[in-house]
C-alpha cells in the first residue's frame, strides 16, 4: 500500500535558504531539505487500485503555470507545538489548484479533506517541546521572506512510513501547461 500525496517540489535556491533556518528548538526533528515541499492533497495508506486512480484523476487538472513567495514562519500546535513551518504568501492560482486536487481526490474515490487548506513547507516536527523554545524561535526568525519563485509542476510523492516523513519518491510528475 503506498502513502501518498500530491505536492509542489521547493526550489533547490529556496530549500537552501529554508535549510538555514534548521536549529534553535531543542528537541525539534528537522525536515531533510531534500523532502521540502508544499502539500497540495494528503492521501495517506491506499491500495494500487485507488493510488492509480487518482494518478489518472491529477492528469486531468489543467492549469497555467504560476509563481509562489514563502513569506514568514509560524507553528502549528499552540501551547503544544507540533511543527515549524514556512508560510506560503496568498495566492489564487494555488488556492484553484488545491480545489482542483480535492475534486480527482473525490473522484478517486476518497473522502472529502475536512482540514482548511494552509500551504506551508515543513520546516520541523516536535513532540515534547516548550512553547517558549518555539516562540522565541520565531520572534528571530519569523519574518523570513523569499522572491517569488515558478511554479511550472507539480508531483505525485510516495513514502514509506517513517518518523519525521520521508524520504519521498516522486511517482509521477504534472506540467503545467494551460488553464
Amino acid at each position: 500500500m503506498p502513502r501518498l500525496f500530491s505536492a509542489i517540489e521547493v526550489p533547490g535556491d529556496i530549500a537552501e535558504r529554508l535549510a538555514g533556518l534548521r536549529g534553535g528548538i531543542d528537541g525539534a526533528r528537522w525536515v531533510d531539505p531534500d523532502n521540502y515541499h508544499i502539500t497540495l492533497r494528503f492521501i495517506g495508506d491506499v491500495d494500487g487500485t485507488t493510488a492509480e486512480r487518482f494518478s489518472e484523476a491529477l492528469a486531468k487538472v489543467a492549469c497555467a503555470p504560476f509563481s509562489l513567495t514563502l513569506d514568514g514562519l509560524g507553528s502549528f500546535g499552540r501551547g503544544r507545538p507540533r511543527a515549524v513551518w514556512a508560510g506560503v504568501a496568498p495566492s489564487t492560482p494555488l488556492v484553484s489548484l488545491n480545489r482542483d486536487h480535492e475534486k480527482a481526490a473525490t473522484r478517486a474515490g476518497l473522502a472529502a479533506e475536512t482540514r482548511n487548506f494552509h500551504p506551508h513547507v515543513t520546516l520541523a516536527r516536535m513532540k515534547r517541546v516548550k512553547a517558549r523554545d518555539v516562540a522565541t524561535y520565531l520572534s528571530h526568525n519569523g519574518a523570513f521572506l523569499t522572491g517569488a519563485f515558478p511554479v511550472t509542476r507539480f508531483v505525485l510523492y510516495s513514502s514509506r512510513a517513517s518518523k519525521g516523513g520521508g524520504p519521498y519518491v516522486v511517482e509521477r510528475a504534472y506540467p503545467l501547461d494551460g488553464a
